[in-house]
């Protein structure tokens, strides 16, 4: 943070407009304040997601209304630096992860995070336990709450057959672990012998790899062709069309990828014919969800060593452009960060 002659200052990553990570640059702007109900956090690790790089190029204005400029990222790890009115201050000097002020599950805007001071609403955080450090922490404010939300969703019984796409990307590396914890065998699907190399070594019993044409039929063939017992889509699209195919009649296929919107008529028609049961993003995160308490289980699963988080690569503010470039490249592996 630097101090200038009209007060204190924070670099922030701005998107100067849609389009490509070129867009993205680093600019002081004015040190946040707290308001009621809210924390300033000094931010030592800001997360990186696949819909942050959606939104930059100027995707789901319907759902999320984003006009640039604007500072992207919707989940921080750091320390409180103050609080607002009407906020306990012994939360001041914790470390603690929290998505920012302006994001929601199911609503808000994703921004604001990529930052060296962001702000939080003080019922969204989570202290940061003993054991885990900052970047892991920071890797699991989506990716901690949503792979047990899900998970807890499927019911997932020992013995039965799991097909997880993008199996490769943070969210798809916790499931695997899940899956493998409960007893049930895993059939992991990603891009490139990196993802797959990873999803092996973390459990699953097989991989495939999704750029070859008929990898949904392999995916089937692996669980002696009677297919899935349960799908965790987490690529949606096509990808996801062709993950529905491999599901086992009566079985359960639950949907959550930022690009999968719904399954196409024609898919849907074809699973409700099997008896599969389908489940959408807005299925599993229903109103009743306790996600301060998935966090906090997902903290304590990872601190306790139950549950790896792989962060596969971690950029500075300055080079926020690379970070979306290697996502959309879809050369990254794991989790990506910022650190601050």
């Amino acid at each position: 943070m630097m101090e200038n002659e009209g007060g204190y200052v924070v670099k922030a990553v701005q998107a100067s407009g849609f389009g490509g990570p070129e867009v993205l640059a680093v600019h002081e702007l004015s040190d946040p304040v707290a308001g009621p109900g809210e924390v300033v956090v000094d931010v030592a690790a800001a997360d990186v997601m696949f819909l942050d790089t959606q939104l930059r190029r100027g995707w789901g204005k319907d759902f999320f209304p984003l006009e640039p400029p604007y500072v992207p990222g919707g989940g921080v790890a750091g320390v409180v630096a103050s609080v607002g009115p009407g906020v306990d201050p012994s939360w001041k000097g914790k470390r603690v992860s929290t998505p920012t002020a302006a994001a929601e599950i199911g609503g808000g805007l994703p921004i604001g995070g990529y930052a060296e001071k962001a702000v939080a609403k003080d019922a969204t955080l989570v202290e940061v336990p003993d054991g885990l450090t900052m970047t892991r922490a920071a890797a699991l404010v989506h990716d901690g709450r949503t792979a047990l939300a899900v998970f807890d969703h499927a019911n997932v019984r020992p013995g039965e057959w799991i097909l997880i796409t993008a199996a490769g990307g943070g969210l798809g590396i916790l499931l695997i672990q899940l899956a493998r914890a409960a007893g049930a065998n895993v059939v992991a699907a990603a891009r490139g012998a990196a993802k797959l190399e990873l999803a092996g070594r973390l459990g699953a019993n097989v991989v495939v790899d999704y750029t070859a044409p008929d990898w949904a039929a392999k995916a089937r063939a692996a669980t002696g062709g009677v297919g899935a017992d349960v799908v965790f889509d987490g690529a949606g699209g096509p990808l996801g069309g062709a993950a529905s195919t491999a599901t086992a009649n009566a079985g359960r296929f639950l949907g959550y990828g930022a690009a999968a919107g719904e399954l196409a008529e024609a898919v849907q028609e074809e699973v409700a014919a099997r008896d599969v049961v389908v489940h959408g993003l807005f299925d599993i995160t229903g109103g009743d969800t306790d996600w301060k308490e998935l966090a906090r289980r997902a903290h304590a699963e990872v601190a306790a060593g139950r549950l790896q988080v792989v962060i596969g690569q971690t950029f500075s503010l300055e080079h926020a452009d690379q970070a979306h470039a290697a996502i959309e490249s879809r050369s990254a592996v794991g989790r990506t960060l910022l650190t601050v």
